[in-house]
């Protein structure tokens, strides 16, 4: 929570340095058009059949973006979904014991740490709805992103001393899931006329329709191929590094 309130502190205070001359200038400018490579992270909030796995998560990623001059940006992207809190209460429960441990191969309890590690690929297209009087590039920013998420459970047997969790034994824990997904963001977008400054931030909602894709488990002895409706809200910001053109073409650095 203290990284979270951080995060945004530091977003408002980027946001309210630059929001009176930007809603109150009077100088008019056009908008600017060429590639941009975005770097973002976030926290994720997960719901529906998500929230019955894993708690919250972190996510990190990029873009590579084209921007037009009627303020059009699209481009592929990927995120990376990284976290600690499993909440599948059934996982492992054929090994455990009473306090959470396994008897390895040498007859000693060891533990196993459990992440959840997953991935977003797609393509996004965003527009940006201009409310600045000096700055065309800068306002509202929409964004809808479709392509395919994958997610898991990773097993880390630290000494290699289970032979349960070895080779294909793992997948029978892992709970692997992917589909196709939908996301959508909602933000404020930010670009600076001397290039020092440019960034995102705001609010995401993501729907995986996503189905199991294991054979068989190995803890609660079923299939794991049921269809899931894998909700995340989210709180997002990222960077911007520009690479726009002149009106003479030339291409320099923001």
């Amino acid at each position: 929570m203290k990284r979270i309130c951080l995060f945004l502190s530091l977003a408002l205070s980027a946001f309210s340095s630059v929001a009176q001359d930007e809603l109150f200038g009077t100088e008019k400018s056009t908008s600017r058009k060429g590639f941009i490579i975005n770097v973002n992270a976030g926290v994720d909030f997960p719901a529906a059949d998500m929230a019955d796995r894993f708690g919250t998560s972190y996510r990190l990623g990029g873009a590579v973006l084209y921007k037009t001059r009627s303020n059009w940006m699209f481009g592929p992207k990927i995120d990376f979904i990284l976290g600690n809190q499993i909440t599948d209460d059934s996982l492992l429960i054929n090994l455990t014991q009473a306090d959470g441990s396994i008897l390895n191969q040498d007859g000693q309890l060891v533990g196993v740490g459990t992440f959840e590690r997953g991935y977003l690929i797609g393509i996004q297209g965003s527009k940006i709805m201009n409310l600045s009087k000096t700055n065309a590039d800068n306002g509202l920013l929409i964004t809808t992103t479709v392509g395919f998420m994958q997610h898991k459970i990773n097993l880390f047997d630290k000494q290699k001393t289970i032979p349960q969790l070895r080779g294909d034994y793992r997948k029978g824990y892992d709970r692997l899931t992917n589909g196709m997904f939908v996301e959508q963001y909602l933000g404020y977008n930010y670009f600076s006329k001397d290039g020092f400054i440019n960034f995102h931030i705001g609010l995401n909602v993501t729907a995986g329709f996503t189905q199991g894709r294991r054979d068989y488990l190995y803890d609660v002895m079923r299939p794991d191929n049921a269809s899931r409706l894998d909700i995340l809200f989210g709180i997002r910001g990222g960077w911007y590094f520009p690479i726009f053109k002149r009106k003479s073409e030339e291409i320099f650095f923001e």
